[in-house]
């Protein structure tokens, strides 16, 4: 496909390829794309399509086994495919500039925040020290942190994901590149934090004549934020023009499932007006100690939840809702005692949990079973899915072997991963890891599942094959969930009722349409705004 017309692109590339070091996998297959002066253009496509490898050879940061084969890269007329390795360092930074995905990963944990934003001025700029600190502190302010001469002398670890975004923003900005190239920038962010980060993201550029590559997965923001967009399937380009043209009125069947993909409201289930609730909570309280100081005595306690109170129906979907810090985790963990709380009821069927202890509260733990976030960190990467299906099984008593792996190939093809027991959790995809990840969590067939950002992490399709076998299952197996999520969207689809925090304390509680068609509480109307949304 010939890239689209233009007279003085900032980024020209022409017929890219990316292969293996032998050849023998093709990654990206001759793809072509112009980006001009100021503008955003989307780079969109499931896992594995090929974009992330894209943007990498833009930037001259392939990894390692991974070459570019042919075709054409060039920036300002400069052909960057030929760059010797000792000139890369007056291109990245200065013209070309980075935001990755998790800024904890890019950001050194052992280094102050500013000596971080001065490395790139150091290395391009003759300014001096007082100049250069009073450059980043003003950056940091136009990013919108609160403190920004206290940022400048703290660690990351001392910022929530939002915040530390924002710092890895506002370092790549320092230098006025001349393209930015934004990779999944805010993926793990609640709609509030993501609204405003890419907000101030484009602010910046436009501000500074800066052109945008951003590459997504999710087709609101496309539509809320970029102008032209390139489709990327299996490494090649199936679409390619302006946005409002390709969502609007699709030409490829790809893209026509890329659509399909986004989540969209279903019916509400209505539960027996006289059933019982499985769960209650009932005022429950929960606060991590304050650091502590050696000369002033510790800060003040962090209370991560206040007061909360709500239930949990049989077969019924509770979504929690908020921003990043609300308490959304630690009110789940609390729920399994994975954390203690400081005081109030968890009543499963009844019984306080708080007060259970041994046998009792090991047998609830069987009764509720958790989906982690991210699935290759909590799967044991020596098992195999057999081996990790199994496990809890043979804590039943009196049960066989052989009883205890036929149950766990049925939960295996239940979750569409039949035959695949003998794997290792390294050889599936993301989506196919999360499967595993709920085939353990139903495999005892459990009252309630707690789900904590389970398809936060996933392509659209995948996305949405996950949320469907959750509903399937749910409906099959009939267990309550608890699903923690950020995005808004994805609530509107699976949830029964909407909780939404607000700084540990619980702001409105509705039914999901009452929620959306009609929100209360201001942090709600918020939080709704603020997610991006297709006018299809």
């Amino acid at each position: 496909m010939q890239p689209i017309a233009s007279r003085n692109p900032v980024l020209s590339v022409h017929g890219l390829t990316i292969t293996n070091s032998d050849k023998s996998k093709i990654f990206v297959d001759q793809i072509s794309f112009d980006i001009q002066p100021g503008q955003v253009l989307a780079l969109v496509g499931e896992s594995g399509s090929g974009k992330t490898l894209a943007a990498r050879s833009i930037i001259g940061l392939l990894p390692y086994g991974v070459e570019m084969q042919s075709g054409q890269i060039k920036m300002d007329g400069q052909d960057l495919a030929n760059t010797p390795k000792n000139r890369w360092q007056l291109i990245r930074g200065i013209r070309i500039g980075m935001v990755f995905q998790e800024p904890m990963v890019s950001l050194n944990p052992a280094q102050r925040v500013g000596v971080q934003m001065e490395e790139g001025l150091l290395l391009h700029t003759s300014l001096n020290a007082k100049d250069r600190r009073n450059l980043c502190i003003d950056m940091l302010a136009r990013v919108k942190i609160n403190d920004p001469e206290k940022c400048f002398g703290s660690f990351p670890h001392e910022f929530s994901g939002g915040m530390r975004q924002r710092i890895m923003l506002a370092s790549v900005m320092l230098l006025k590149p001349r393209l930015l190239i934004a990779d999944e920038p805010t993926t793990a962010l609640d709609t509030l934090n993501q609204r405003e980060v890419l907000d101030l993201m484009l602010e910046l550029s436009k501000a500074q004549g800066a052109a945008v590559l951003f590459i997504t997965h999710n087709l609101g923001l496309v539509w809320r934020y970029a102008e032209a967009l390139v489709v990327l399937e299996s490494g090649k380009v199936v679409e390619h023009g302006a946005v409002s043209e390709i969502l609007a009125s699709p030409k490829t069947d790809y893209v026509r499932a890329l659509l399909n993909a986004l989540p969209a409201r279903v019916a509400t289930r209505r539960r027996d007006p006289m059933a019982m609730p499985l769960l209650a909570i009932k005022n429950l309280s929960i606060k991590y100690p304050g650091k502590r100081k050696f000369w002033s005595g510790n800060e003040k306690d962090n209370h991560a939840v206040e007061d909360a109170s709500f239930e949990i129906y049989e077969g019924e979907t509770v979504a929690v809702v908020g921003g990043s810090g609300c308490g959304k985790t630690s009110l789940a963990r609390a729920l399994m005692r994975l954390i203690e709380s400081e005081a109030g009821q968890i009543l499963y069927k009844g019984c306080d949990i708080r007060g259970m202890e041994n046998s009792d509260l090991h047998n609830f733990r069987m009764d509720v079973q958790y989906v982690f976030q991210d699935p290759f960190s909590s799967l044991n990467p020596r098992q195999r899915l057999f081996e990790i299906l199994t496990e809890s099984l043979l804590l039943i008593p009196n049960l066989s072997l052989s009883l205890a792996s036929q149950r766990a190939n049925e939960v295996l093809s239940e979750v569409g991963l039949e035959g695949k027991e003998m794997c290792f959790p390294h050889q599936l995809s993301g989506g196919q890891r999360q499967r595993v990840a709920i085939a353990r969590a139903i495999v005892r067939r459990p009252a309630l599942v707690i789900a904590d950002e389970p398809v936060s992490a996933l392509d659209m399709t995948t996305q949405a094959q996950i949320l469907r076998l959750l509903q399937e299952l749910q409906v099959e197996n009939n267990f309550a969930c608890l699903f923690i999520s950020h995005d808004l969207s994805v609530v509107e689809q699976i949830a029964d009722r909407v909780l939404v925090m607000q700084s540990g304390r619980i702001v409105e509680s509705a039914a999901k349409d009452q929620l959306f068609d009609s929100p209360q509480h201001p942090y709600t109307r918020e939080l709704i705004d603020a997610a991006p949304r297709m006018l299809r």
